[in-house]
């Protein structure tokens, strides 16, 4: 740990913001160099003369603003900037073969590949010239319109009191919805465990991000009604259905979070990624629900195909300007080749097709997983995309995700989306998007084998 103490002469009212400033300082000057460890907030509280909370507000503020992390159990850290250009989960070793069951992706088959084929000649033979020479950035129109508006009704999503923009997918989505409602040092607040993008984002836009406390639904509406009563919120990024632990929000504690948002007044930023898998087997959507403040997105990219880039954000009318200036200054516009061949498959049913078709292949995923890894607490996605499986704790999960690597599986580790130091849920996360179901069988054995401690995980490749 490092020596270095703020100077308490230098510490005015308010002392949480002198400290933060101070700790700020240290880290720019190189006093505090990247992976340091801090005094404990007792520690420091009593070497300072400070109240513990006092120091606990400070390091709330560093770590939202991307100063410092938390680890559980080991303590705070000044972080290392170099990991923010590392991959979110762990590469797979060099000359080894290895299955993929960390990044989120759709099944892929000859299908998809026919499909694609079948859909490029057919533009060939009909080329609109907007693909070729469009260059401005317009909202949807016309036959666009009304296909992205049909797409949208299967999830529940009403354009009639609100504006689509077609975006090249989620990314720029999350990016363009995050732009529109807050500015640097505003406070946006995410469930304890959330996107693996989104503290890496939130600190390149100059915004403060804090996790909530969640339990099976989602994120806890009384731990939100706090943090709105401590602190001024602009945003609450929610991804309700699909997110790494695999919660499901029913429509009670959905209804009450919108409540929530309606009495302090904040904006919803709603990631519903994967909404078309899901159909309406979930609970309403926040678009649904609140209209008036609700930034929601989907995509066809996890639902369809992964190189189909296109997304769709929904967004109040009387946003829509600032949003789509937003979305010029970041996106210019949607690709109309993508925006095109999506088009035209929501129109012939193709995207229906296909979406059936994946939500079937994922069925049959989930059912092994369910059969194999149930019994270990296992918990699927609505729609069947991912599971989560909990560990005892932070170093069981470590080792899980070290000993899957050596047999050549790769999982999302539960730190990938932590947010902040109290998240508190150890574990990672599975993706079934594995084209070869019997390779995936084969790898979940060995994670169940690695989990309980029956096998080195040497089964994978017998």
């Amino acid at each position: 740990m490092n020596n270095w103490l703020p100077d308490k002469s230098e510490l005015k009212r308010p002392r949480y913001r002198s400290l933060t400033g101070a700790i700020e300082r240290a880290i720019e000057e190189g006093k505090l160099k990247p992976g340091d460890r801090l005094p404990t907030h007792r520690e420091l509280a009593y070497r300072l003369g400070l109240s513990v909370q006092t120091v606990s507000r400070a390091y709330t503020r560093l770590v939202e603003a991307g100063h410092i992390v938390g680890e559980v159990g080991r303590g705070s850290f000044v972080r290392n900037p170099e990991r923010d250009n590392a991959l979110p989960f762990p590469a797979k070793r060099a000359g080894s073969e290895t299955l993929d069951l960390a990044l989120l992706k759709p099944v892929v088959d000859d299908l998809h590949r026919e499909e694609m084929q079948r859909a490029l000649r057919g533009i060939a033979a009909d080329l609109p010239d907007a693909t070729v020479a469009s260059f401005r950035a317009a909202t949807i129109a016309g036959r666009y319109a009304e296909a992205v508006e049909g797409w949208l009704a299967r999830r529940g999503v009403s354009c009639a009191d609100m504006s689509v923009i077609a975006t090249n997918g989620n990314t720029a989505a999350m990016t363009v919805a995050l732009l529109s409602v807050a500015h640097g040092g505003d406070l946006i607040v995410t469930e304890a465990m959330s996107h693996h993008t989104l503290p890496t984002l939130c600190r390149s836009l100059g915004l403060r991000l804090h996790g909530v406390a969640m339990d099976h639904e989602g994120i806890l509406p009384e731990a939100l009604e706090a943090v709105c009563r401590a602190d001024p919120v602009k945003a609450l990024f929610l991804v309700p259905d699909s997110g790494p632990l695999s919660c499901r929000m029913g429509p009670a504690r959905r209804q009450r979070i919108v409540e929530i948002a309606r009495r302090h007044d904040i904006a919803i930023i709603e990631n519903d990624a994967y909404g078309a898998l899901q159909g309406t087997e979930t609970g309403p959507t926040f678009a649904a629900l609140a209209p008036e403040r609700c930034y929601y997105f989907t995509s066809l990219t996890k639902c369809l195909l992964p190189g189909l880039r296109v997304g769709f954000l929904v967004v109040p009318l009387n946003a829509a300007s600032t949003v789509r200036e937003k979305h010029m200054i970041t996106n210019w516009m949607v690709t109309p080749l993508m925006h095109e061949i999506a088009t035209r498959w929501i129109e012939d049913g193709t995207a229906e097709r296909l979406t059936d078709w994946q939500r079937s292949a994922l069925a049959e995923r989930a059912s092994v997983a369910e059969q194999i890894l149930g019994s270990s607490g296992l918990r699927i996605s609505a729609g069947g995309l991912q599971g989560w499986l909990p560990c005892p704790d932070i170093g069981s999960e470590a080792r899980l995700v070290e000993r899957a690597r050596d047999a050549g599986i790769l999982v999302a580790p539960g730190s990938t989306f932590s947010i902040g130091p109290g998240a508190g849920h150890p574990g990672v996360r599975i993706a079934f998007g594995a084209r070869d179901t019997d390779a995936l069988r084969r790898a979940l054995r060995v994670l169940r084998a690695i989990a309980t401690g029956d096998s080195s995980g040497r089964e994978l490749h017998a």
